[in-house]
């Protein structure tokens, strides 16, 4: 589940949790409706930002601890939580305190406490947003290898679109406690249900550019045109936001494309991002090649219509063809 802050992920992470009241639909884990059941009988696990580990425990009773409050034997609890070390390469630190652990540790430990129990869902509540930027990344990993591992059903909340892109099976886009679409990655990266959605996917973000449909083409304001994207339909004087990708676009020449005034390069080793003016829109343009540009020169950029999108200018709904 993605979307910006205080769109509702969290809200409805912790309704499928049961800790907090439903106003009208169901809630099923497998075949139970368990909108009336506690938290604790829903048969969850839940991975919070904070890891939410105690201090006083080792990391041992930690990830014991619920097995503990189930009464199992003491044989169970060890193999449990044995096995579940093993898994996240936690052997080692069994008889440590979270106060002696790293960030990316605390996490797996974390993970570790809600494996034990062996739950019918886990929820993912932000838990990879206190760890810097290359942990994160190790822990995106980590936790998509274990989802393929163990095939439990899983609830990642993130506002992070990368974390959603790289690890999900499906992904949900809301917005202000709607959901704007569901649907695999590629699937809301090629084909986003709206403007939103369309911005909110992909990194650098989609551009967009305001207007209108002449003579079967889009008139950008100050006049210069751009072909009609393949995949679109619009009528004619519809005012309209025609969208394209940074890596979508292309360098060209002679009459070629529209003329951009370039204002800032940035190479980053894989690729060399250039942001250029379009009728008086910021652009981002992604290249794998390098260029040198000086602010100010002046290039010409053509966007492949076959993967530009259109959107209604009123509702940004996409004009699908």
């Amino acid at each position: 589940m993605v979307g910006p802050s205080g769109c509702g992920k969290s809200t409805l992470l912790r309704m499928i949790a049961g800790l907090e009241e439903i106003s009208g639909g169901e809630i099923s884990i497998g075949t139970k409706v368990v909108n009336n059941m506690p938290p604790k009988e829903r048969d969850i696990a839940m991975v919070f930002q904070n890891y939410a580990l105690y201090p006083h425990m080792t990391v041992r009773d930690n990830m014991a601890f619920s097995l503990m409050l189930a009464k199992m034997d003491k044989a169970t609890i060890e193999k449990q939580v044995g096995k579940a070390a093993d898994i996240l390469g936690l052997g080692v630190l069994l008889d440590r305190y979270p106060r002696q652990l790293s960030g990316g540790q605390r996490q797996r430990v974390a993970m570790g406490r809600a494996i034990v129990r062996d739950p019918q869902v886990f929820l993912f509540d932000e838990p990879l947003s206190n760890l810097d930027a290359k942990l994160r990344v190790a822990m995106r990993t980590e936790i998509k290898e274990l989802h393929q591992r163990l095939k439990t059903t899983s609830i990642y909340v993130t506002h992070d679109q990368i974390e959603a892109m790289t690890m999900a099976d499906k992904i949900v886009v809301m917005r202000d406690g709607v959901v704007e679409q569901i649907g695999t990655p590629l699937q809301l990266y090629d084909f986003p249900a709206n403007q939103f959605v369309a911005g909110f996917i992909g990194s650098p973000s989609m551009n967009f550019l305001p207007g209108v449909v002449r003579n079967g083409q889009v008139q950008l304001q100050g006049g210069a045109t751009l072909p009609m994207p393949t995949q679109a339909r619009a009528n004619e004087g519809q005012s309209v936001v025609y969208g394209t990708r940074p890596e979508h676009i292309d360098l060209t020449s002679g009459n070629d494309g529209v003329n951009t005034d370039v204002i800032v390069v940035e190479p980053t080793g894989a690729d060399t991002q250039v942001f250029t003016k379009i009728a008086g829109v910021e652009v981002t343009s992604v290249f794998r090649e390098r260029h040198d540009f000086r602010p100010g020169t002046s290039i010409r950029l053509k966007p492949d219509a076959t993967r530009a999108h259109l959107f209604d200018a009123q509702s940004g709904q996409r004009l699908a063809a």
